[in-house]
């Protein structure tokens, strides 16, 4: 097995707990989904939230799908001139059999525009 790094974004809706922590277990249930990934293979999750998402960390969401013993964490998106708004940014790194280019980064909703080479 190697580690590799599976990447995915998304955007609220609104700036509201329900709405970030909504979203971000949408892009999580998808990443995990689409590539087939048991929680056991989780190594870590690192989330970016943009400085418009004050209402709740986006880590949040992990307790929500059963992936609480798995270490996360937080950090500010860089603040970059007409940058995507209320955009939730997703790092997870797993323990896969599947080479690189077999893996599915999954971009939701507005944040599809940050990746339209990537296959839906």
């Amino acid at each position: 097995m190697m580690v590799r790094a599976l990447r995915g974004a998304i955007t609220p809706d609104d700036n509201t707990r329900e709405d970030i922590v909504r979203s971000t277990v949408k892009l999580l249930e998808e990443l995990l989904d689409r590539n087939d990934v048991a929680t056991d293979d989780v190594v870590f999750i690192i989330f970016t939230a943009t400085e418009d998402l004050t209402a709740e960390f986006p880590a949040a969401a992990v307790r929500k799908i059963g992936l609480s013993h798995i270490p996360v964490i937080c950090a500010r998106e860089l603040s970059v001139e007409e940058s995507l708004p209320r955009t939730v940014r997703v790092m997870m790194l797993i323990n896969t059999d599947k080479a690189r280019e077999q893996l599915r980064h999954v971009y939701l909703k507005d944040a599809r525009q940050l990746r339209t080479d990537l296959p839906e």
